[in-house]
């Protein structure tokens, strides 16, 4: 895939020919590997991380199994994202989460550029990060004849997302921010600050020991 000429052109934010065949048999593969992961139901947490490695093509290897389940499901806390399907998820190789990080039912992301989420992350339900984007010119557009393209986005560590919020493409939500539910973020959000709306705007700065603008 990383050979992939309009690969290389999409996730450089190039428009490029969503129709590629290597492009659509890895949206197939993403697919697929989410459907599983939505199918687990009550899975034990080993499942579910690995079932969630599948989406991302995490393939670093898997710990020992512990007897006692507990101690088991403790061995992915500093490894793995937590995770609360169903979750839809475009390409996955270009879908990055840190540890310690909870992500809510019904997350949609698009992650036709890098997608990065920090951290200790909280998501509220229904979140969508719109990583891709369309020729705003209807002539270049031309519906599905015409490319597509995409920006990155990134969350930086301890962030806070409200539930039904969107992030759309080419935007930065800084460390240790907030975003309200229901806003829709467009530009970047500084660290530390609270921002809401729709559009998002910067209502406040976040009083916290570990801003160390305010230490």
């Amino acid at each position: 895939m990383a050979h992939s000429k309009e690969w290389q052109k999409m996730i450089r934010g190039e428009l490029y020919w969503a129709w590629d065949e290597d492009l659509q048999a890895n949206r197939t593969r993403c697919k697929q590997a989410c459907d599983e992961f939505n199918a687990a139901g009550n899975a034990s947490r080993r499942e579910k991380v690995k079932l969630w490695r599948n989406i991302v093509c995490d393939t670093r290897p898997m710990p020992a199994v512990d007897s006692d389940s507990k101690a088991d499901e403790a061995l992915f806390e500093d490894t793995d994202p937590f995770v609360d399907g169903p979750i839809s998820v475009d390409h996955g190789l270009n879908f990055k989460v840190g540890k310690s990080t909870f992500l809510n039912f019904n997350l949609l992301v698009l992650d036709t550029c890098l997608v990065t989420i920090g951290e200790n992350v909280l998501f509220g339900p229904n979140v969508c990060i719109y990583g891709a984007t369309h020729p705003m010119d209807p002539a270049v557009r031309r519906g599905l004849k015409g490319p597509e393209g995409g920006k990155e986005v990134h969350i930086e560590d301890d962030v806070w997302i409200g539930g039904s919020v969107l992030v759309l493409a080419g935007v930065r939500i800084g460390k240790g921010s907030t975003v309200g539910a229901g806003s829709v973020v467009t530009k970047d959000v500084p660290p530390f600050h609270f921002a809401a709306g729709n559009p998002a705007r910067v209502i406040r700065r976040i009083e916290t020991s570990m801003d160390p603008e305010q230490q």
